[in-house]
C-alpha cells in the first residue's frame, strides 16, 4: 500500500468533499420535492441484495403508507464489489460481510424466505415456505445465478485447492482463492484467466484479477517464471472499444497472452487441465493456477415464470424483460426489474443499481400518484479497474459506450491513478452502504 504524502492527502480530501457535496445536493433535492403520496398500495420486492434494499429504502421514504414486503432468505449481506479485494489479499473476508437486517428500513416487512414462484397474472409471489404475498406493484431484484454446473468437471468444493480459484462464489471462496493465488505467485507457473460467454456481473472483475495476479508475481520476484493467459469467448476484451484497446495495450506491456473466442467448457481439477472451445475446435491447457468465472443466468424463480425475454439477446439466459430506460416490464406494466436480473445491455454493477433504482421507483410512484415520471436510465455503469496494487482506472460509461467523468479534471478515465485505487479500496464501500439506505 502506498504511503500518504501531503499531495495525496489533499487529493483524497477533494475526492471525499466532492462526494459529500453530491450527497448534500441529493438530500436538498429530496427535501424540495412534493410531499409523497399517501397510499395504501401493496408493493412486493423479490430480493434483498443491493438493488432490493435500495428499492425498499427509496419506497419507504416516498410512500410512507404503502405496504412494502421484502422477500429473501439471505440473512447475511455481502458487499460483492469487495470480492476481488479479498481474492487479491487486499482485504479480509470480514470486510465484505454484514447482515441483511441492518439495512431493512423501519416499517418494511422482511420475509426471510426465498421466492419460489412469481405469478404476474394473479399478482402474487409464493415463497419457499408456502406463504403467498399479493401485490399491486412488484420490483424484481433477485440478482443472478452462478451456473458452475455448465462447466464439466467443475466442483466449487475444491476452490482454494489444486490451483483452483473463483472469487465470485462467496467471501470464503474469495479468501480461499487468495490462498491458491498467493501460492502460485510464490513459485510461478502457468496461470489461466478469463470470463464466461454470458452476460455477467462486473465485467471488469476478470481483468482486474488478472492484473492483481501479475503484480503479485512481480512483487514476489517470480514473474519471469510465470505465463499468464487470458481467454475470453468474445472477440474483444471489454464491451467499450476504447477501454478494450487500453486493456489490450496493458496486457501486451505486461506479457499477458490473450486468446479471443475461447470458452471454458470443462476442467479436470486433479490433472489441472482446462478445456476450451473455439472456432478452430477444442484446446486443452495445463495450468498451475486457474481463475474460473462461471456462466451466469437468471435465477429459477424468474426463468420459470412468464417474466423473461421471449426472444433476442437476453432470452438465452432468461433475463427479465424490461424497458432499458424505465426498467418497467414490457408486458406487465406493474412489474419493474433492477440490478443484475434486468435484461438490459449494460448495468450489472453496484454503480448501475445506484442509478437504476431511483428511476424505477420514480415511475412506480408516478403510477401511484397519477403523475407519470419522465426519468430515464441511460445505462450508466462504473468499473474501478485495478491495474496493479496502488493503481486503478475509473471506467464509467453508458449504453452508447460514451465515457463519463464523475470528477472531470481530477480523474481521467483511462489513466492508472492512485486516487482511483483509493476510491476502489476506501471510498466506494461507504457510498455503497449509503445507497442501501436510500441516501446515495
Amino acid at each position: 500500500m502506498p504511503r500518504f504524502d501531503p499531495d495525496r492527502r489533499q487529493a483524497l480530501a477533494r475526492l471525499l468533499a466532492l462526494g459529500a457535496a453530491g450527497a448534500a445536493a441529493a438530500t436538498a433535492h429530496g427535501q424540495s420535492a412534493a410531499p409523497p403520496p399517501q397510499s395504501a398500495v401493496r408493493i412486493a420486492i423479490v430480493g434483498a441484495g443491493a438493488a432490493g434494499l435500495a428499492s425498499a429504502a427509496h419506497l419507504r421514504r416516498r410512500l410512507p403508507r404503502a405496504t412494502i414486503t421484502l422477500i429473501d432468505a439471505r440473512r447475511e449481506h455481502y458487499y460483492q464489489p469487495g470480492y476481488t479485494l479479498v481474492g487479491g489479499g487486499i482485504k479480509p473476508a470480514s470486510y465484505v460481510i454484514s447482515t441483511t437486517q441492518e439495512y431493512v428500513p423501519e416499517g418494511v416487512e422482511w420475509i426471510a424466505e426465498a421466492a419460489a414462484e412469481i405469478d404476474p397474472e394473479a399478482r402474487q409471489v409464493t415463497t419457499t415456505g408456502g406463504r403467498k404475498v399479493a401485490y399491486d406493484y412488484l420490483i424484481v431484484a433477485c440478482g443472478l445465478e452462478l451456473d458452475y454446473g455448465a462447466i464439466e468437471g467443475m466442483d466449487t468444493a475444491w476452490i482454494g485447492r489444486e490451483g483452483l480459484g473463483s472469487v465470485y462464489l462467496s467471501p470464503q471462496a474469495a479468501a480461499a482463492t487468495w490462498g491458491a493465488m498467493s501460492a502460485f505467485a510464490a513459485r510461478g507457473g502457468v496461470g489461466l484467466f478469463g470470463r464466461p460467454h454470458t452476460d455477467m456481473k462486473c465485467a471488469g472483475a476478470p481483468l482486474k484479477y488478472t492484473f492483481i495476479t501479475d503484480d503479485r508475481l512481480r512483487r514476489a520476484g517470480t514473474r519471469g517464471k510465470a505465463e499468464l493467459h487470458y481467454l475470453a469467448p468474445q472477440r474483444t476484451l471489454f464491451s467499450v472499444p476504447i477501454v478494450a484497446e487500453k486493456v489490450r495495450m496493458l496486457f501486451l506491456d505486461r506479457g499477458v497472452r490473450t486468446h479471443m473466442e475461447h470458452q471454458l467448457v470443462a476442467i479436470d481439477i486433479g490433472k489441472r487441465r482446462a478445456t476450451y472451445r473455439s472456432p478452430a475446435g477444442t484446446t486443452e491447457l495445463d495450468y498451475d493456477f486457474i481463475h474460473v468465472i462461471p456462466p451466469m443466468r437468471a435465477p429459477a424463480v424468474v426463468r420459470e415464470s412468464p417474466l423473461p425475454w421471449q426472444d433476442g439477446p437476453f432470452a438465452r439466459e432468461r433475463w427479465l424483460e424490461v424497458d432499458r430506460e424505465t426498467l418497467r416490464h414490457k408486458r406487465y406494466p406493474n412489474v419493474f426489474g433492477v440490478g443484475d436480473i434486468a435484461g438490459v445491455p449494460k448495468g450489472k454493477t453496484a454503480a448501475s443499481v445506484k442509478w437504476q433504482v431511483p428511476v424505477a421507483v420514480d415511475h412506480l410512484v408516478g403510477d401511484v400518484s397519477g403523475k407519470p415520471s419522465s426519468e430515464t436510465y441511460n445505462g450508466y455503469t462504473s468499473c474501478p479497474l485495478i491495474t496493479r496494487l496502488g493503481r486503478a482506472m475509473l471506467i464509467e460509461f453508458d449504453y452508447h459506450d460514451n465515457l463519463y467523468q464523475s470528477f472531470p479534471g481530477f480523474i481521467a478515465p483511462l489513466e492508472e491513478l492512485w486516487v482511483s485505487w483509493v476510491m476502489k479500496t476506501m471510498a466506494l464501500k461507504p457510498t455503497y452502504l449509503s445507497m442501501l439506505r436510500g441516501r446515495a
